[in-house]
C-alpha cells in the first residue's frame, strides 16, 4: 500500500467518525492494488462496506492532477453484497477478494467471512446452473436487438451484451469468478477447458467494423452456450404429482384442435398445438416422461393431421399414466362425475 492510498483511506475514516459515526462497518482494497496489477496510472478499488444511509455521504469521485488519475470511492452496502453474493453475474472479486485493511465494526467482519463461505458453496452447487441460464437469457435479448437495430454503433452495444452476459456466464457453469479486472480476462476465460474459437470470436467483435460480422460473431458465442453451458438437472421419474395433467390437456386443447380443423383455422390451430408443446416441455423438464416433439409435426397444410397427431401424443401420454398406476378420470355422465366428487367431501 503507497502512501497516498493510505492517506485516502484514512481520510474516509476520519470522515466516517466526523459525519456518520455509526455507518462504517469496514474497509477493504481489491482489484489491481490488491491483486499486484497495479501500474503507474491505476486507481485506488475500496470495498467500503456502510451499515445505513448515512454511510452514502463517504461517496465521492474526484482526479488528482498530479498523477492525473481519477479516483471513484464508492460505498457498498449489505444489499450490495448480498446481491453479489447470488451470483447475478461473475464480477464478484470485491465480496470474495478484498483485502480487510480496517475494521470497525467486529460483527460485521464476521458476516462477510460467513457471506464469502456461502458464496463459495454457491459456486460449486447446483443452483448457479440457474444463474448460467439467467445470464444466457439475457444475452439472448441482446442478440435479438442487435438484429433491431441498424446503427454500428448501437448494434456493437448490443453484442457487447451478448459478450458480457456470456463471459459472465461461461465463469459461473465453471465455478468461477473474475478477479484480475477487465485487461486480463481473457486471460481468465482462456485458462478454462472451453473452446478456444469462444475466445477468438470475442477478439473477432472487439475489431469487427461490419454489422453482419458482429451479428454472425456474438450468435456463434450463444450457440457455444446453448450446447456448452447446458446442465442436464436429474429428472424426477413419473408419480403421483402428474394426476390430472392428461385430463388438463385433454380439456385445455383437444376439442379445440378439432374444432380449428373443422373451421380450417390455422391460427387457432398452430395456437393450440403450441400451448401443447409448452404444457409437455414443461412437464418434461421435471420428469422423465420421454420426447413429445409436438411442433416438428406440425402441419399447417393438413389441419386433420393436427387432431391425429394430437391423440397420438395423449395416447403415449396415456402410458405415463399407466407406469404410475393413475387412471384417466371419465364419467359417462354429469351426475356419475357428481356422485364421485362428492362420494368423499365431508359436510360441517
Amino acid at each position: 500500500m503507497n502512501n497516498m492510498n493510505q492517506k485516502m483511506i484514512d481520510a474516509v475514516i476520519e470522515k466516517a467518525e466526523r459525519v456518520c459515526p455509526g455507518s462504517l462497518a469496514l474497509i477493504g482494497v481489491y482489484g489491481s492494488v490488491a491483486t499486484g496489477d497495479e501500474y503507474a496510472k491505476s486507481d485506488l478499488d475500496l470495498l467500503i462496506l456502510i451499515q445505513d444511509d448515512n454511510g452514502w455521504q463517504l461517496g465521492t469521485a474526484f482526479i488528482l492532477d498530479d498523477n492525473k488519475v481519477g479516483y471513484d470511492i464508492y460505498c457498498t452496502n449489505w444489499g450490495g453484497l448480498k446481491y453479489d453474493a447470488e451470483c447475478h453475474h461473475a464480477q464478484i472479486s470485491k465480496l470474495m477478494d478484498s483485502k480487510i485493511v480496517y475494521v470497525k465494526n467486529q460483527d460485521a467482519y464476521d458476516e462477510l467471512c460467513k457471506l464469502r463461505e456461502q458464496t463459495k458453496h454457491f459456486l460449486v452447487s447446483e443452483e448457479r446452473f440457474q444463474s448460467v441460464n439467467d445470464l444466457i437469457d439475457k444475452a439472448k435479448i441482446s442478440f435479438s436487438n442487435a438484429h433491431l437495430h441498424e446503427e454500428l454503433g448501437q448494434v456493437r452495444m448490443d453484442v457487447f451484451g451478448v459478450m458480457h452476459y456470456l463471459m459472465d456466464a461461461v465463469m459461473l457453469f465453471h465455478g468461477r469468478y473474475f478477479k484480475r479486472g477487465i485487461k486480463r480476462m481473457l486471460e481468465e476465460l482462456e485458462s478454462l477447458p472451453i473452446n478456444e474459437f469462444f475466445v477468438d470470436n470475442i477478439k473477432g467483435i472487439v475489431t469487427s467494423k461490419d454489422i453482419s460480422e458482429l451479428r454472425t460473431l456474438s450468435k456463434s458465442l450463444l450457440l457455444y452456450a446453448e450446447k456448452n453451458l447446458i446442465h442436464e438437472k436429474d429428472k424426477k421419474e413419473p408419480s403421483e404429482s402428474l394426476t390430472g395433467t392428461y385430463e388438463e390437456t385433454y380439456s385445455n386443447w383437444r376439442n379445440k384442435v378439432e374444432e380449428a380443423a373443422e373451421q380450417n383455422n390455422v391460427f387457432a390451430s398452430f395456437m393450440n398445438m403450441c400451448n401443447l408443446q409448452y404444457m409437455f416441455t414443461e412437464i418434461s423438464s421435471e420428469y422423465s416422461i420421454g420426447t413429445y416433439n409436438i411442433m416438428e409435426e406440425y402441419n399447417p397444410d393438413c389441419l386433420e393431421d393436427n387432431v391425429r397427431l394430437f391423440d397420438k401424443c395423449l395416447q403415449k401420454y396415456q402410458e405415463v399414466y399407466k407406469t404410475v398406476g393413475l387412471e384417466i378420470k371419465r364419467f359417462s355422465s354429469v351426475d356419475e362425475f357428481v356422485a364421485d366428487y362428492l362420494k368423499e367431501a365431508k359436510f360441517m
